[in-house]
Formats: structure tokens, C-alpha cells, sequence
């Protein structure tokens, strides 16, 4: 029954993880330019530039690129479902990785200097966050006995009391994994910041939008992952994780529009430094209460 749920949800989440994801886009864009002293786009913008982009010529340099893209967002599709589902959470962090090793080989394959610069940036973002994310993964089976989701409906009171090292890793890891400043290196979506667009420099059209839409539906699973810490068994505990998902996207925000961007080398030892205090750290503990 576990495999009829997980393709339930990813069908459900499907439909509702990216228009959820656009508005999230939306929002962000509006508020990071209210930050800048702008009125900004409307919040349906990413939505109308995502259709435009549907609409254009399919242009690849290859015939595997847009295979590559195709397998990345349906793995990130599958892993919200799992997760929304109430699954594996283990199983979900590996098929999220899964896929943004998907987009990786799809940058690769356009064999542009510019796109394997991106490629090789993004699989140092991989190996910088894995670690803390692996680690948060054990500290939830910890508190939580078990890797399912769904469990936490059934525990009295929040694991975000036994687990706070992990959860502020994970804020960490989390600007990382939205490739927000100051660890936008692979892709950034600021103009002002890169002539070219790292990993997506040769993609355009309808690979473009799957991209885009992609990024929407891991934006939705990230935040729900921070929203799984303060789920308990009341019902109204979804509320409360929903408020903290929603105030930690602001957060990201805020620190795009006022950090620059870092070396790779800081981003790769800040991230390790911070899994090895907070994660490990908070699984020795947990491993002693």
C-alpha cells in the first residue's frame, strides 16, 4: 500500500507542488524587489514566463539533454510524493539527489564550457549539503523512531525540542540547496550576476520551463522539510509548521538580497563544519537521551 500512497502523492503533488512552487516564485521576486526599492513583476510572472517558454522552438544542442531534464523532474516530482505522502523520508532524500544528478549530466551533455563550469559548481553544492542532509535524516529516525513521514502524527509532542542542532544545519544547507546567495554558484538567477547562466546557458524553450518548474516543486519539498520538525499529533500542528516554512522562505530571501556571493571553498567547508557540529553533535546526543 505504501507504493499505491507514494504514486498517489506524486500525482497529487504533481498538480499542486508546482503551482504552489510559482507562487512562491512569484512572492519572492516581488518582495526581493520591494527590498531593492522596486514595485516589481506581478506575482504570476514566473507563470506567464514559463508558458511563454513552452511556447517557443524546441532548440537542444543534443538529443539527450532534454531526456536528462525529463528523468530530473520527474525524481523531483516522485520525491515530494513520497514525502507528502507521509513516506520514507530516507527514500525521498535519495531520489531528490537522484535527480539533481539528472540535471548535472544534462548540463554536461551540452558540452558548452559554460554549462560544465555550472556542472562542476553544482556537484560541489551536492557534496556540500549531502552530508547535514544524510545526517537529518538519522536525527529524525532518532526522534522520531522511525524514517516514515506519517509517524510524526503519532508522537505527543514536536521533535524540534530534541532536534534544534540538526533543524538550524538544515537552515543552512537549505540557502545551498534553493542556489540562493551566497551559495548561488552553479546557477544564478539574478541577472546582474553572471553574463551567462551557468548550468542552463545552452538550454532554452520547453527544457528551460521543465527546469524551471523543477526548481518549484524542490522549493515546495525543502520547506516542507522544515515544516516536519514542529508536526505533532494535533491537527492544528500543520498550521504552525506551514507559518515556520513560510517565515524560513522570507528568511532565504532576505539573505539573497544582502549577502554576496562566496567561494566554493567556503561554501564546501562552512557546509561540512556545520553538519559535523550541529548534525553530528545532535545525533551523539540523541544517541544518549
Amino acid at each position: 500500500m505504501s507504493i499505491v500512497y507514494a504514486l498517489i502523492g506524486t500525482l497529487v503533488f504533481a498538480v499542486l507542488g508546482p503551482v504552489i512552487g510559482c507562487l512562491l516564485a512569484g512572492l519572492d521576486r516581488k518582495i526581493t524587489a520591494r527590498m531593492q526599492g522596486r514595485v516589481g513583476p506581478p506575482l504570476l510572472q514566473p507563470y506567464y514566463d514559463v508558458r511563454k517558454l513552452f511556447g517557443k522552438e524546441r532548440v537542444s544542442v543534443n538529443t539527450t539533454e532534454s531526456a536528462y531534464v525529463v528523468a530530473a523532474l520527474v525524481f523531483a516530482l516522485l520525491a515530494g510524493g513520497i514525502f507528502f505522502s507521509g513516506g520514507n523520508l530516507l527514500m525521498c532524500v535519495f531520489v531528490i539527489t537522484l535527480s539533481s544528478l539528472f540535471f548535472i549530466v544534462a548540463a554536461y551533455s551540452s558540452c558548452s564550457p559554460y554549462s560544465e563550469i555550472g556542472a562542476h559548481r553544482e556537484t560541489l553544492q551536492v557534496m556540500s549539503y549531502e552530508p547535514m542532509i544524510v545526517l537529518m535524516t538519522v536525527v529524525f529516525y532518532q526522534a522520531s523512531g522511525s524514517f516514515d513521514v506519517s509517524n510524526l502524527f503519532n508522537i505527543s509532542i514536536p521533535i524540534i525540542g530534541c532536534t534544534w542542532l540538526a533543524f538550524f544545519g538544515l537552515l543552512f544547507v537549505l540557502t545551498i540547496k534553493l542556489r540562493k546567495s551566497p551559495f548561488d554558484l552553479s546557477m544564478s538567477h539574478h541577472a546582474h550576476q553572471e553574463i551567462v547562466r551557468g548550468m542552463t546557458t545552452e538550454m532554452s524553450g520547453p527544457t528551460l520551463a521543465k527546469i524551471e518548474i523543477m526548481h518549484w516543486c524542490e522549493t515546495v519539498l525543502f520547506l516542507g522539510w522544515i515544516g516536519m520538525f514542529f508536526i505533532w499529533l494535533n491537527p492544528l500542528s500543520l498550521v504552525l509548521a506551514i507559518i515556520v516554512a513560510v517565515l524560513v522562505y522570507f528568511l532565504e530571501i532576505w539573505i539573497d538580497n544582502n549577502f554576496a556571493r562566496t567561494k566554493w571553498q567556503v561554501m564546501l567547508g562552512s557546509a561540512w563544519f556545520i553538519a559535523l557540529v550541529c548534525g553530528g553533535l545532535n545525533v551523539i546526543v540523541l544517541m544518549f537521551v
